[in-house]
């Protein structure tokens, strides 16, 4: 079987699947249980001064639901760690202990002062664990206090914190990014500069749920009164891959290692992260649906695909998607697509029709024999713009696929051959700004 071995930043783990710093590494108990199934490593739910924060005792989860009930996103207000310090402090030293082969990652968030930083840093270097993460993401609670979001929306203080637990740890230190922000690429910079080893995201992104429609209030609610959460789940991968990718190719955060977090449910959803330079993958949400046995289809899944595509490891993928993302100006512009549907894969729902007639280019015609009870769907190519919806909502797989139309052949939309070579917008005639050469 292919090696699905780790090594980030100095940190060795059996698999990239890590846990993210969240509810369910908050304690001993269920990091074990973690461990026991599998999972390659942990990053421990974050951990600040004593005494410690106060959460609520009510609802602090609520879920984005499909029509047949599966999680899209989840949305939690629960804050950093309510354990004592030295509680916390002690069971990562034991679990460590005990489980030397896994990643033990430690989740962090103090006052932006450094004499915080300077107090805590030693004791979580004493656990033995094999590094820390600083929780510049968390959008809910902790950064109406300063900390959290509120740290991580400045690309300064992230720069002076980073350089702080560089200084007074001989720990590698990752930095979480949060997503509440324009332009991922400047914190992430700012932590280069203050000497990050790595930086991980997407942390939870601000969210409201939705109201209860027989009190309207905002829910969840405790007390009749609601807060913002942090939203995560399948629904933020997208963003959370843009942003991780973003980092990737980025010149001036190239090479910085990316532990990649957001809507990890299974072996593609790593897959793709990895594609996109991620070192390690963080997972929450899949484990509090499915419980932490879900690790074992994720890591057989990407061994196998490995397996099946003669690649020794996992360093075979990494970041090989990269220089496939790209401005939209750089678009090849010459490029032409045409949609195609399987008549035997066709199960004559319609909807592509539907949609293409209603909100597309009307490139789909119906014929339908009354005589046999069948209907039948083709691509008008002459109409065809190649927008890929009717292949988004198929409900078939693959029953819809897109063609390439080769240079020179004929686009019957067009009636002219398909150009050869790569146009794009910055030398298309239809640009008013357009460059004389490239």
């Amino acid at each position: 079987m292919a090696d699905l071995t780790t090594h980030f930043v100095g940190i060795q783990s059996p698999n990239p699947f890590w846990l993210a710093s969240a509810p369910p590494t908050d304690k001993a108990t269920n990091v074990i249980r973690a461990f026991e199934a599998g999972w390659g490593g942990v990053v421990w739910k974050t951990l600040g001064e004593d005494p410690p924060v106060v959460n609520v005792h009510g609802p602090r989860y609520s879920a984005l639901l499909s029509p047949d009930r599966r999680v899209l996103g989840f949305n939690n207000i629960e804050l950093i760690s309510d354990r004592p310090l030295g509680l916390n402090l002690k069971e990562i030293a034991q679990v460590k202990r005990d489980w030397p082969d896994r990643a033990m990652v430690v989740s962090l968030m103090v006052p932006c002062n450094e004499e915080s930083w300077k107090r805590i840093l030693p004791m979580v270097e004493d656990t033995g664990a094999d590094g820390i993460e600083l929780n510049f993401g968390c959008p809910h609670g902790m950064s109406e206090r300063g900390m959290g979001a509120a740290v991580g929306q400045v690309p300064e203080y992230i720069e002076m914190v980073t350089a702080w637990c560089k200084q007074y740890s001989q720990m590698p230190v990752i930095v979480k990014l949060t997503p509440n922000i324009t332009d991922i690429r400047y914190p992430a910079r700012a932590a280069k500069r203050g000497g990050a080893d790595a930086v991980s995201l997407i942390n939870t992104i601000n969210s409201i749920m939705g109201v209860d429609p027989n009190t309207l209030t905002m829910v969840p609610s405790t007390g009749g009164k609601g807060s913002h959460g942090g939203y995560c789940g399948p629904a933020v991968k997208p963003i959370a891959l843009n942003m991780v990718a973003e980092i990737a190719r980025d010149p001036e955060t190239a090479g910085l290692p990316i532990s990649g977090i957001g809507g990890v449910s299974n072996w593609r959803d790593a897959l793709d992260y990895i594609a996109l330079g991620a070192g390690t993958v963080q997972v929450c949400t899949a484990a509090m649906v499915y419980g932490f046995r879900i690790v074992q289809e994720m890591a057989s899944g990407l061994s196998n695909y490995l397996d099946e595509k003669g690649l020794p490891n996992l360093a075979a993928v990494q970041g090989k998607a990269v220089p496939t993302v790209s401005d939209w100006r750089y678009l090849n512009l010459n490029h032409v697509s045409k949609a195609v549907i399987n008549q035997d894969a066709c199960i004559q729902c319609g909807r592509c029709h539907v949609v293409c007639e209603d909100t597309s280019h009307q490139a789909i015609s119906f014929m339908q024999d009354a005589a046999a009870g069948t209907r039948r769907f083709e691509v008008k190519e002459d109409e065809c713009v190649g927008c890929n919806l009717c292949v988004s909502i198929c409900p078939v797989p693959e029953c819809i696929t897109m063609r390439d139309l080769a240079p020179g052949e004929i686009d019957q939309r067009t009636g002219a051959p398909v150009p050869a070579g790569h146009r794009d917008w910055r030398t298309h005639p239809n640009n008013p700004m357009r460059e004389t050469t490239v």
